[in-house]
């Protein structure tokens, strides 16, 4: 899109003009220099059947000029995997202002049983993977171009993994799953976690090949569990289960080595359940930011030698009492 078709939307919001400009490349040295700022929800599910929080948040964002919006699931592990269910939640997503992309979380499909108290787990991914990301946009009224991964012919069921470029910032989400990227302990029965982790390698490969060839400032990935994060465990305690992690860790953690911008890898609230202060732990040129609750603003200044400005976050809590 050029200058001139950019200044014949009058209507659109400041925040997806601006969107617009910098995907489009609208002026090479502007998209260098100007800031935008966008928001992550939380996985804001935390028991039952409501969705107040997550409509909250919507809200919250929608009010605020964000150049995109990510959600991290779309319900908790309590709630029903039904069709339902998920569609209700998809006309909930498609009823946010700004653009909004999904990254899965383990209590999307995960922990999903059949009436025989059998795992579904493989079954419902398949259907969310049908129901939410069944074309190459966000969701919200901005709608985003997105690029996933389904678009090479070996990985065409890995429609969640979806990458978009905004000024010179590559973003992406990846799924993994919080559940110890759902690697089973029992012989025999890891046959998703297994083809995933060869998805998620080749995803890898292809994100920050994109980024180096394009010089970009950095790199975002968005997921459920957190990747960077080491098992801890007690010496001699030769019963710990496989780090479901190690080898996506590895990954990223080489991909970051060899990449000259920053990575930035932003996950859901999984560890202590007390609210904390947002703040990202730098290794060097590798970032890890868990969003404690509610949503967080962050800001890309490339004026500001960090990149990464974080907002206040709105609490959770507070957000399901209004």
């Amino acid at each position: 899109m050029n200058a001139f078709a950019l200044r014949k939307l009058p209507l659109l919001r400041p925040a997806l003009l601006l969107t617009l400009a910098l995907m489009a490349g609208c002026g090479a040295a502007q998209a260098e220099t100007t800031s935008f700022s966008f928001g992550v929800i939380a996985h804001v599910f935390r028991s039952g059947a409501d969705e107040t929080p997550l409509h909250d948040a919507i809200s919250e964002t929608d009010a605020d000029n964000l150049a995109f919006v990510v959600a991290n699931g779309i319900k908790a592990g309590s709630e029903p995997c039904t069709d339902k269910l998920y569609g209700r939640r998809k006309a909930l997503l498609n009823s946010a202002k700004n653009g909004l992309i999904v990254s899965l979380s383990a209590s999307d499909w995960v922990a999903c049983k059949t009436s025989a108290d059998r795992s579904a787990a493989i079954e419902r991914l398949s259907r969310i993977r049908d129901l939410f990301f069944s074309d190459e946009f966000s969701f919200g009224d901005s709608k985003i171009p997105l690029i996933r991964q389904s678009t090479s012919p070996k990985f065409r069921s890995y429609v969640e993994n979806a990458r978009w470029e905004i000024g010179n910032v590559v973003f992406a989400t990846i799924n993994l799953p919080a559940t110890n990227n759902h690697y089973l302990p029992e012989g025999g029965r890891n046959s998703e976690f297994e083809d995933r982790q060869i998805a998620n390698r080749e995803w890898l490969q292809r994100i920050f090949l994109n980024a180096s060839q394009k010089k970009s400032d950095a790199v975002v990935l968005f997921c459920d569990g957190d990747p960077l994060a080491i098992q801890r465990h007690r010496v001699f305690d030769f019963n710990v289960k496989r780090d479901g992690f190690a080898e996506i860790r590895q990954k990223i953690s080489s991909h970051a080595a060899h990449f000259e911008g920053k990575v930035l890898v932003i996950h859901g609230p999984h560890g202590s359940s007390t609210p904390h202060p947002a703040s990202i732990e730098w290794q060097r040129n590798l970032g890890d930011l868990e969003i404690p609750g509610g949503w967080l603003k962050i800001t890309v200044n490339p004026a500001n030698p960090k990149l990464f400005e974080i907002g206040k976050p709105a609490d959770s809590q507070t957000l399901s009492r209004r």
